[in-house]
């Protein structure tokens, strides 16, 4: 099988950078042989291997709209292609699973963030129409007042002359 040089110096860099892990550890994140790995340090210390190579960006460290570009991409390559456009992009297919879990719990929670938002607009938009409702009852009964007020006068002028 072959591999990107970005996927060898990412698998080397993991080892070299100093962490203390092992190459067994490594190997089993990234899936491939100990063995593998060991012939990809030997190839960086002798200096045919380079750890600038390639796509320096871990999976972890890419925007949202970098993980669901590519996301949205693996979904059309074909499964026996798969391998291999992984490698290409320094991923692993627990990577994509991660991602289509981060996406599918990040669209729930805006969901579900739109319908409480939905819900108090409404709650609102109700209070505003009770108090909007009494607001204008209030002006209508104000109004038959001053009426009133204005007529009063007039109406005990009327019953006194007769």
């Amino acid at each position: 099988m072959r591999y990107s040089s970005g996927f060898k110096a990412s698998a080397v860099r993991k080892i070299v950078d100093g962490s203390g892990r092992s190459i067994n550890d490594v190997a089993k994140e990234v899936g491939i042989y100990p063995a593998t790995l060991s012939d990809w340090i030997r190839q960086h210390n002798a200096g045919k291997l380079g750890l600038d190579e390639g796509d320096s960006i871990s999976p972890n460290d890419r925007n949202p709209s970098e993980r669901f570009v590519l996301l949205l991409e693996s979904k059309t390559i074909e499964p026996d292609k798969l391998g291999e456009w992984l490698r290409l992009h320094g991923l692993h297919s627990e990577h994509l699973t991660l991602w289509e879990q981060e996406l599918t719990d990040t669209m729930a929670d805006k969901d579900k963030n739109e319908k409480a938002e939905l819900a108090s607009l409404r709650k609102e938009n109700k209070s505003l129409k009770k108090e909007l409702a009494r607001k204008e009852k209030a002006l209508a009964e104000a109004a038959v007042l001053i009426t009133l007020k204005k007529k009063y006068p007039n109406l005990f002028e009327q019953d006194e002359e007769d």
